[in-house]
């Protein structure tokens, strides 16, 4: 008969995504070792290997982790709930998105960093899953953008438009600085202002 998970097992192999996320943001995927998550865990490397396989499954599982949860924002902007209804329009509600987005960002920085930077050293078919669900975040967008102007379905613009606005919101952290003037949630509302105020003006005939 199989043994069962011990209790907390999937709390402490969150913990484990979480400390393996922030040394892989800081030393790099290829610079850090296994025996360094072990340690940041407080754990010996043979007890680490009885939550992960190899350091290969962390990275898949820490994209995938973050991918996830930026899925589930999507819904919540899309269902609201009692503190926040459901959007009133479809401005609003690209608003919210990037809004929503941009904090997500700031609470994962360690994984958005990881998704950004390291995802190239996964085998190509663990590469071919997390890029097919970062598409489908951008295919979420990118209909949004579209229920804002419906017209840039015909000129094929909505998902390079979403691909612009992520291109703002995904390189934040590379000179948004969590110790810096200007926070991401003070950043939040001039990403929206900034992709809304400049929608209106694109052009969809040549």
């Amino acid at each position: 008969m199989a043994r069962g998970r011990a209790p907390g097992y999937d709390i402490q192999r969150e913990a484990i995504l979480t400390q393996a996320a922030e040394l892989f943001a800081r030393q790099g995927f290829v610079g850090t070792s296994m025996n360094e998550v072990a340690t940041a865990c407080g754990m010996s490397k043979p007890a680490l290997y009885h939550y992960v396989r190899d350091k290969s499954q962390l990275l898949f599982e820490i994209a995938t982790t973050h991918v996830a949860r930026l899925h589930a924002l999507i819904e919540e902007v899309a269902t609201g709930d009692k503190v926040n209804p459901p959007p009133a329009d479809a401005t609003a509600h690209v608003r919210r998105l990037i809004e929503r987005f941009v904090l997500e960002y700031a609470g994962a920085r360690h994984a958005h960093r990881v998704l950004t930077e390291d995802v190239k050293f996964l085998v190509p078919a663990d590469q071919a899953r997390v890029l097919e669900l970062q598409r489908q975040v951008v295919a979420s967008f990118a209909n949004a953008i579209a229920q804002v102007r419906p017209e840039l379905i015909a000129a094929d613009l909505h998902k390079p438009l979403a691909m612009l606005l992520f291109g703002m919101m995904n390189w934040m952290f590379t000179w948004l600085q969590p110790d810096g003037k200007l926070s991401h949630a003070d950043m939040a509302p001039v990403v929206a202002d900034l992709f809304l105020g400049g929608l209106g003006a694109v052009k969809t005939e040549k």
